[in-house]
């Protein structure tokens, strides 16, 4: 849970995770719903009274009793998905078979690091793919403006696989080019495909930009539903 808290912290300006120590376990009556992409927010009714609450994307409704598992408290979260600041909100997993499996949470933060570090500690250095709108991994990033939208190939190196959070794979990609300095040198791809760390890859995929799924995880460029070949 910590690096959970660390990812979540980094990318979330102006918010602060609480002093307090609460209970790992909230439990309350659903009182509002509002879903983005990938996460549910839940207006609860509490023993302690309302309080907001943020869990994986699930078919909550309103009326429904609820219980939220590995509980964390925020305050001034600021959501760009619902264009609001909650003073006070709780992270956690929703309790219940096919809603979030257990340590979904850690998952979703070895997933989402904006810039980890890498289970693959070999040299990254590949030939640039071939093709016409064959780039480098820093092409991508700081190109991403012209490049939005637009489908691009890429050659890399898998040095970090996340498997089946939010129904993707999520791999980091290296190529050899760019700098941990200003983080040109790591990319974000999400594919249905398999992948092993180590991995000599061609990606071909979207890339898109200024992507929020919710809860803190929002991102400047990242490739998506990317296929992969050799």
């Amino acid at each position: 849970m910590k690096s959970l808290i660390a990812v979540v912290a980094l990318l979330c300006a102006g918010a602060a995770w609480s002093a307090e120590s609460p209970a790992t376990v909230l439990k309350g009556e659903v009182l509002e719903v509002k879903d983005v992409d990938s996460y549910s927010y839940l207006r609860l009714k509490t023993a302690d009274g309302e309080m907001w609450a943020a869990v994986g994307k699930a078919p909550v409704r309103k009326g429904a009793k609820v219980t939220i598992e590995n509980v964390m408290v925020m305050n001034n979260f600021e959501s760009k998905s619902l264009q609001r600041t909650f003073p006070k909100i709780v992270f956690g997993s929703l309790a219940g078979a096919g809603v979030t499996a257990p340590g979904a949470g850690g998952q979703m933060a070895a997933a989402h690091s904006a810039q980890p570090k890498a289970d693959f500690s070999g040299d990254a250095k590949v030939t640039r793919a071939s093709g016409p709108d064959a780039r480098t991994v820093a092409e991508v990033v700081t190109k991403s403006a012209e490049l939005k939208d637009k489908k691009v190939t890429i050659r890399g190196k898998v040095v970090k696989f996340t498997a089946m959070v939010m129904n993707k794979n999520w791999i980091h990609l290296r190529d050899g080019t760019g700098s941990a300095a200003d983080k040109t040198d790591d990319l974000l791809v999400t594919t249905l495909d398999q992948a092993r760390v180590g991995d000599v890859v061609v990606v071909k995929g979207v890339v898109h930009t200024d992507k929020d799924f919710g809860a803190g995880y929002a991102y400047k460029v990242l490739v998506e539903d990317a296929t992969l070949g050799q």
